[in-house]
């Protein structure tokens, strides 16, 4: 009887459960619904907007060729502004190289203890501009002339570096042989004029432009100048109208200040200035580029400065003055062609005085040794040493 009354009860509860299973079942499957609705909302929106992006993309670069001209000139102009701070950090790492440089090594990279006129040694000195004439342990008689017409000797010349600013040295390296007699010479010749600078460098006269870069760096190690100056030992020189001539490009940072010529390259090997690397220069025949002939010429600081650092890496072709123009060809440099540095030697020297415009330096640009002599440099400087009498002056 039991069994059966529960029985009955279970069936009566039946329809209930079901009902309720039924609703509970609709609120469960609304509530999963809802989500899945709202995720493809969602998607929908999101793809919406990506086609709004597309749109509105569409539009600007439909819009870029009008604002074309105005990208471009900012772009030009930070690539300008871009420029000039890269070349004022060169200078500015060319210079701190320089200064770590001079520190570490003073003057032992470049040079022995040459003479010091002033008989100080240790600190650089500040000079208006440092003149290396470039001499051979053969030219006794060059130099001897040289100082008989227009470099300073003795008091003099300690007076013109003291109070001008302007050193005078005749720079020379040395022998093959060490302490030979042509290097004993040399000894005996400072000792008596103290006019030297005795640069670590074999004498040769294939060896000129190792020579130029070694004086180059000895000089920028031993003084602070403006202006570094590289003659010949049988050029006369007009020290006050080269000290006015250098003075108007002090404000200039990197200059180069000469004669400036393009020669011919040479490829024959039978010729004197034949250059044995001619095909780097093109077609037979060709020139060389713009540089200064290698009689005298001058280069402001920033470049002596460049010589030194760089100079282990400075190419040297065969002939000295081509090789400087090479070093500068690719830099931001000042080419200052001044015809008044290579005045011809008399009658050529004389109409030059007539005319007013003084020269700066003399010399020959045909003659040989014969037109080199004492007498012939002596008269070179009767005739046109004297320049302008007011700067000239200035400087005693």
């Amino acid at each position: 009887m039991k069994n059966r009354g529960s029985s009955k009860i279970s069936a009566k509860w039946v329809p209930i459960f079901s009902v309720f299973s039924f609703l509970i079942g609709m609120l469960i499957t609304s509530r999963m619904w809802e989500p899945s609705e709202s995720n493809n909302q969602f998607i929908s929106r999101h793809r919406h907007d990506q086609e709004l992006h597309v749109v509105s993309d569409d539009c600007a670069t439909k819009k870029k060729p009008v604002q074309n001209k105005d990208v471009m000139n900012e772009v030009y102009r930070t690539h300008e502004a871009i420029q000039s701070l890269d070349k004022q950090i060169a200078m500015l790492q060319m210079e701190l190289a320089a200064a770590r440089s001079s520190r570490e090594t003073g003057i032992s990279d470049g040079s022995t203890n040459s003479s010091d006129l002033s008989g100080e040694s240790s600190p650089k000195k500040k000079v208006f501009m440092v003149i290396g004439i470039n001499t051979a342990f053969s030219s006794r008689r060059r130099r001897d002339s040289v100082r008989e017409t227009w470099m300073p000797r003795g008091e003099q010349l300690v007076q013109l570096e003291h109070e001008k600013g302007i050193v005078i040295r005749f720079m020379i390296g040395h022998s093959a042989t060490s302490n030979s007699i042509l290097d004993r010479a040399i000894d005996s010749e400072e000792a008596q004029h103290k006019d030297f600078l005795r640069l670590e460098h074999v004498e040769g006269y294939h060896e000129l432009s190792a020579k130029t870069k070694i004086f180059f760096s000895t000089a920028v190690a031993k003084w602070d100048a403006d202006f570094y100056v590289k003659v010949d030992d049988d050029v006369h020189v007009n020290l006050g109208v080269l000290a006015s001539t250098l003075a108007r490009h002090r404000s200039k940072p990197r200059v180069y200040i000469g004669c400036m010529k393009s020669g011919p390259v040479l490829s024959r090997k039978d010729v004197k200035y034949h250059e044995p690397e001619y095909w780097k220069f093109g077609e037979e025949g060709n020139k060389y580029f713009r540089h200064a002939t290698g009689q005298i010429y001058a280069i402001s600081k920033d470049l002596a400065t460049y010589i030194s650092i760089n100079q282990p890496i400075l190419h040297k072709y065969a002939n000295e003055d081509v090789s400087l123009g090479a070093w500068f060809i690719g830099l931001e440099v000042d080419h200052i062609d001044d015809r008044s540095m290579c005045c011809g030697t008399p009658p050529d020297c004389e109409w030059k005085a007539q005319a007013g415009n003084i020269c700066v330096a003399s010399f020959d640009w045909s003659c040989s040794g014969i037109c080199k002599s004492v007498e012939k440099i002596k008269y070179v400087h009767s005739k046109c040493g004297e320049g302008d009498a007011a700067v000239w002056s200035a400087l005693y």
